[in-house]
């Protein structure tokens, strides 16, 4: 069954959704799949990602050298080339940034998880890899990446893309939100309770006036819930 915009999933069904084991933040293409991230906006978070544009472009950070290259990963330069010379996550994502800045391929398609909270995670959507940068972060360099929220998803199974008509998938729900939501509504269902198969339901569409960015447009729906809701809409 494919995931939506705002579905609520463990770090397991994210697993067998992707068909392989998300250990490391930064996925490109594993097995030949599709390229995955795992960002975090929450406090303590190991890296800078941040959210602009009210949603529509995530600014994600690279990845520093693992422990075993350097006693203080965060004091080093994020490295682009492995010691063997291979391409590292950073390097293989920098590079097809640059690809489609240069003309020769079309945007990567990315698809983003946020960590909500120890166990909780959230899909935020499939984005496009638009840009690529390095820039000072103290007194080293870090790679940043350009995300752009697209009206596509991705169906694992089939491999194949698709559009979604619904505008509220084209906004990501701020971290802040979620987690406000997520506490009030005590992680379930508001219709009927269930914990299983949630949802961060838009209660008015953002097509219709709705927005994002408030805790009182935003509700806990389970999948049938949800479906049920989208129905009367139509």
């Amino acid at each position: 069954m494919a995931i939506y915009p705002g579905d609520i999933i463990s770090h397991a069904e994210m697993c067998i959704e992707e068909g392989f084991s998300l250990q490391k933040g930064m996925n490109y293409r594993v097995k030949g799949r599709t390229t995955v991230i795992l960002m975090s906006l929450r406090k303590g978070a190991p890296y800078a990602d941040r959210v602009e544009e009210d949603g529509k472009v995530l600014i994600y950070e690279g990845h520093n050298v693992p422990k075993n290259l350097a006693s203080d990963p965060k004091a080093v330069d994020q490295y682009e080339y492995t010691p063997r010379g291979t391409l590292t996550e950073n390097g293989k994502f920098f590079h097809a940034a640059k690809r489609f800045n240069d003309g020769n391929e079309p945007a990567e398609l990315i698809k983003v998880y946020e960590k909500i909270k120890d166990g909780i995670w959230a899909f935020n959507g499939v984005f496009e890899l638009i840009d690529a940068w390095i820039e000072k972060s103290g007194n080293r360099n870090v790679f940043k990446f350009k995300l752009l929220i697209t009206d596509r998803t991705i169906d694992q199974k089939e491999q194949r893309e698709f559009e979604l008509k619904d505008l509220d998938h084209n906004r990501m729900i701020p971290t802040s939100v979620k987690l406000t939501v997520w506490k009030r509504d005590n992680g379930r269902c508001v219709q009927c309770g269930s914990t299983d198969n949630l949802h961060f339901d838009h209660i008015l569409p953002y097509s219709k006036g709705g927005t994002s960015l408030k805790t009182e447009n935003i509700q806990l729906l389970c999948a049938r819930h949800n479906l049920s809701k989208s129905d009367k809409i139509l």
